[in-house]
């Protein structure tokens, strides 16, 4: 597998996104979707990264820099027939360093509080992750997780 930075210009990350928000709308309240579209991942505080198994896209993930010592991951996601493959903790393990060579000192996320998102929660816990109050803006939720990191 290889992981690359990404433009967000192919039609198959669009797509793949396109999907994501799909899913995120149809399980979560629309004003608890915190999911970013491809215009909110196309700042330049945001690095996007996709995963590819051959040519096949399997899973992206993004840093958003919320200050110069602080980031949040966002749009972590691995195709549906490729979850519990090792992908997200390879594209993790990616950020993770690509983070500390930012300089970030610390990552945070928000994710869902439902059944739905356990294994990802259960993912970051064993990555170092743990619980946290709202950051960068948020506010409680009863349907988001926050969670966060030192590096």
């Amino acid at each position: 597998m290889k992981i690359v930075v990404d433009d967000l210009r192919g039609p198959e990350i669009a797509a793949f996104l396109e999907e994501h928000l799909r899913e995120m709308h149809s399980i979560t309240p629309a004003e608890s979707v915190y999911a970013l579209d491809l215009d909110g991942l196309r700042v330049p505080e945001v690095t996007f990264w996709s995963v590819y198994d051959g040519d096949q896209l399997v899973g992206c993930g993004a840093i958003k820099r919320i200050d110069d010592g602080h980031g949040e991951i966002k749009s972590m996601r691995t195709a549906r027939e490729r979850r519990r493959d090792g992908v997200a903790s390879l594209l993790l393990t990616h950020m993770l360093e690509e983070a500390r060579a930012m300089g970030l000192k610390r990552l945070s996320l928000e994710t869902g509080s439902t059944e739905h998102f356990e294994r990802a929660r259960k993912l970051y816990e064993k990555f170092g992750f743990e619980p946290c109050g709202p950051f960068a803006g948020y506010g409680p939720d009863p349907h988001s997780a926050f969670m966060t990191r030192t590096l």
